[in-house]
């Protein structure tokens, strides 16, 4: 079999299991545009809009905590097959909601979905691909979330009616059918190599390997896999071994990333940008959701640049890259909120660019950067444990990020800059954004220190550099 042929069909498998990162965006972006319009239907206050928010992000940490260990066990393809059907009752539960409360528990259920396939589908990906696709293969995971986002903007587009405030509910009916079109073709797509030789099933390891690997690496692969499981074999998969020496790195990088990926503040914009829009001097629901498709193309237009050079300029230097534009971006977006009154129709553009720069730097760097790394650095016998924690540090710092946006709007509010929206008195966000400016400023320091280079790298080698004491910025 030709190196052609197995690029194709490791692309066309990568592409499959990544359609658990469209569901992903989707559902957490659709709230994005439903939200105008169900509060306005509920009769709901801003802290309520918080707790519906809010509570898809519980459950996905309730999905990312108490899958790991199954994922360890029962395979990757079950569980992303396990969390299509979730995604699609729970998106059929959301539309059909009676009241806030059956929404704010469909939109738990949902986030359990969210957040199983938000470390089986990385995982899935990185341990079925090549070490010199690795990296751009992880990375269509977090496309597809940027195309998801997008899609459910769009979607809230097509149905919005200021005319008829139930048009919320088909914005959350259709995310049916990204959740089947998952379910049909994770049906047909193989388990993980390395997950089948750690359940000692290598023929069928074998085969899946020679049909993704050149002929001459297969057997190579195969032996370093299994001088992997064997120096392992002595271990159990399960949470106290994050207490081992060597297994403190690796985790300090999962949480470290994941924090600052969620504490720059992007899911402010992917969940509340209309609202912000609104903010910045955008008339109407409408109006702003169109600015949010904006928002969702140049998401998706960044994260295409970032796969094509996460393989070749290396994670480092795109973690750098992105988040120095980042704390810029951030420095001047709250800038021109506190003048944005002043400023009139040209603050309310110079918003939105501002908002579209922060985007793009987040989008070619930590954003995909933090779902690929956490992915490549834990040893075999415990990735699932470990990206699903760190995939529970992602919820879990989002839940906080996304219920205190407008609180600390409020508490950072800057004396005579207020905002009037639909005719009343809001706050300005001025000093919420500075805030995630300095959190950015503090992101490049870690990164000095803790964001490893693995491209290129073998999981195998990773795991060995770990074991004999290497530090993340000397890995190579």
């Amino acid at each position: 079999m030709d190196n052609t042929y197995n690029k194709n069909l490791i692309y066309v498998i990568a592409v499959i299991a990544a359609t658990g990162g469209l569901l992903f965006g989707f559902d957490t972006g659709v709230i994005s545009g439903a939200i105008p319009f169900f509060q306005q239907d509920f009769g709901i206050d801003d802290h309520m809009v918080e707790v519906v928010t809010s509570s898809g992000l519980v459950g996905a940490i309730l999905g990312a905590l108490f899958c790991g260990k199954v994922t360890d066990r029962l395979g990757r393809k079950p569980v992303i097959l396990a969390s299509a059907v979730i995604f699609a009752i729970g998106a059929l539960w959301s539309g059909f909601a009676p009241d806030i409360y059956h929404l704010i528990l469909s939109r738990l259920f949902l986030g359990v979905a969210i957040g199983v396939s938000s470390f089986a589908v990385p995982l899935y990906i990185a341990e079925i691909s090549p070490a010199r696709l690795r990296g751009r293969l992880v990375s269509m995971f977090q496309l597809m979330i940027t195309i998801g986002v997008l899609t459910s903007y769009l979607s809230d587009l097509f149905f919005a009616d200021e005319q008829d405030i139930t048009c919320w509910r088909p914005m959350f009916y259709i995310g049916v059918i990204p959740a089947l079109i998952l379910l049909i073709g994770m049906y047909f797509m193989p388990e993980t190599p390395r997950w089948l030789m750690s359940k000692g099933r290598i023929d069928e390891s074998r085969k899946i390997l020679s049909r993704i690997e050149p002929e001459e690496s297969v057997g190579i692969m195969i032996g370093q896999i299994q001088a992997e499981l064997k120096e392992n074999e002595k271990n159990t998969s399960s949470w106290k071994e994050f207490l081992r020496p060597w297994l403190r790195t690796p985790l300090l990088i999962a949480v470290g990333i994941m924090f600052f990926q969620q504490f720059v503040g992007i899911n402010t914009v992917i969940y509340y940008s209309p609202k912000i829009f609104l903010m910045a001097g955008f008339d109407g629901a409408v109006s702003a959701i169109w600015a949010s498709v904006g928002v969702g193309v140049v998401n998706v237009l960044a994260t295409i640049v970032s796969v094509y050079f996460v393989d070749r300029l290396g994670r480092r230097k795109l973690y750098f890259i992105g988040l120095s534009g980042i704390a810029i971006s951030l420095i001047a977006l709250s800038t021109s909120f506190i003048f944005v009154n002043q400023l009139g129709e040209t603050g309310k553009w110079l918003a939105i660019g501002l908002v579209f720069l922060y985007v793009t730097f987040y989008a070619i760097s930590i954003g995909p950067l933090g779902w690929l790394i956490i992915s490549e650095v834990f040893p075999q016998y415990v990735r699932g444990l470990g990206a699903s924690l760190g995939s529970l540090s992602v919820w879990f710092f989002n839940t906080i990020v996304s219920f205190t946006f407008f609180k600390l709007v409020r508490a950072l509010a800057i004396p005579g800059t207020e905002l009037v929206v639909a005719g009343e008195t809001t706050g300005n966000p001025a000093g919420a954004f500075f805030f995630y400016s300095l959190i950015a400023l503090a992101g490049l320091v870690w990164g000095y220190f803790f964001v490893p280079e693995t491209k290129g790298v073998s999981l195998e080698k990773i795991e060995k550099h770990w074991k004999n004491d290497g530090k993340p910025r000397d890995l190579k």
